[in-house]
């Protein structure tokens, strides 16, 4: 009989002090998100600050502290235009909802009956009965309380923005006095450069496409009649950066509010058909184009980080769901000992296959060193 291999008992440790580790780092990362969602987010607007600050200053004659100084202005009232066109959309949404609230009933009542006949049901529900089943003041006082926190949460993630962007001054500083040799430095600003570069990859990729499937679909929506047009232009362009179900709802909810608003059924049909359509081109012919070697990402994983950020940081999370699996890949890449770990978070399997990666000079033969003779004169 043949004897059966043994694992080193070394290895079963070490493997079994990882899942501990990782089990201890997700419960800690779920139990303090109430602090870590906030910082998380202040440190990719300073990536995103710190981007369009190099952009600035390379396209424009301001030196590095005005070019920072301007990329700090533009981020900042982005993020607050974000925020009021958030609030008036939804004030506007709602008002005009109250407005056809009157022809709101009848028109639910149906389409009910429409889709009962479709699916062969003689005795169609009304309006008012699946209202009556739903606990109206329990979702008002959930909206209210969401909307505290992104108030609360924008609070606090500016806080921290502020922060963070006073200690980077003294972030060299502490690079050199972390790793003191010049190698060990190399290494670690190398690692640094590709986690930036693939955070900042990722970001203009999305927000290019995105500005592309929000102008058709503006256009689409216009042309239909669409009401508040605007405010779903703005919803559509921040949802696609949640991955897989950022499509769905770019997709689906217009050509939903749009069986409200309209007396027939074609517009619906058509924002159907052609936001399909617009996400599908971008999505399968553009995007993949765009996309280099700091988003060659498995979908599989795309699809569980969206599942365990989006479980451990809410709405938060999946938003930083694929930037955070772009920085683990890029760390991981870098190791020997873990490199294996980016290969499978890859799509192919190859992760930075593109890369050319400096070769050191050739070593000097050991022997007799030939010295070169003086020219005669």
């Amino acid at each position: 009989m043949k004897p059966a291999h043994a694992v080193p008992a070394s290895a079963v440790s070490r493997n079994a002090l990882v899942l501990l580790a990782a089990v201890a780092a997700g419960a800690g990362l779920y139990w303090l998100r109430d602090i870590l969602t906030p910082l998380a987010l202040a440190i990719f607007l300073m990536i995103m600050i710190d981007g369009v600050k190099r952009v600035i200053e390379e396209r424009t004659p301001l030196n590095a502290r005005w070019a920072g100084i301007a990329a700090l202005v533009v981020v900042i009232l982005g993020f607050f235009a974000s925020i009021a066109i958030i609030v008036n959309g939804a004030a506007g949404f709602f008002s005009d909802a109250t407005g056809v609230s009157s022809g709101i009933g009848p028109r639910l009542d149906q389409i009910l009956t429409d889709g009962s006949r479709l699916l062969g049901v003689r005795t169609a529900p009304t309006a008012n009965d699946l209202i009556a089943g739903l606990d109206i003041r329990s979702y008002v006082t959930m909206l209210a309380l969401q909307v505290q926190g992104i108030a609360s949460g924008a609070f606090f993630v500016l806080v921290y923005l502020g922060f963070l962007l006073a200690s980077q001054a003294g972030f060299r500083t502490k690079l050199v006095s972390m790793f003191p040799g010049p190698e060990a430095r190399s290494e670690a600003v190398a690692v640094f450069q590709r986690v930036r570069s693939g955070v900042e990859g990722y970001l203009w990729v999305q927000t290019v496409t995105g500005v592309m499937i929000c102008a058709a679909a503006w256009l689409l929506m216009r042309a239909v009649g669409l009401h508040n047009a605007e405010f779903w232009t703005f919803v559509i362009f921040i949802v696609g950066f949640i991955p897989v179900l950022g499509g769905a709802i770019a997709g689906l909810a217009p050509p939903v509010f749009a069986l409200v608003q309209f007396p027939a059924y074609w517009p619906a049909l058509v924002l159907l058909v052609g936001l399909q359509a617009i996400l599908f081109v971008v999505g399968n012919m553009i995007q993949p184009r765009m996309q280099g070697d700091n988003q060659n990402i498995d979908p599989v994983v795309v699809l569980l980080s969206l599942a365990l950020w989006g479980h451990l940081w809410g709405v938060v999370g999946m938003f930083l769901s694929t930037p955070l699996a772009v920085m683990a890949m890029a760390i991981l890449a870098e190791f020997k000992g873990s490199r294996w770990m980016a290969v499978l978070l890859s799509g192919d399997g190859q992760p930075y296959a593109n890369e050319t990666r400096p070769t050191p000079p050739p070593r000097p033969t050991p022997g007799r060193v030939k010295r070169s003779r003086p020219p005669r004169s």
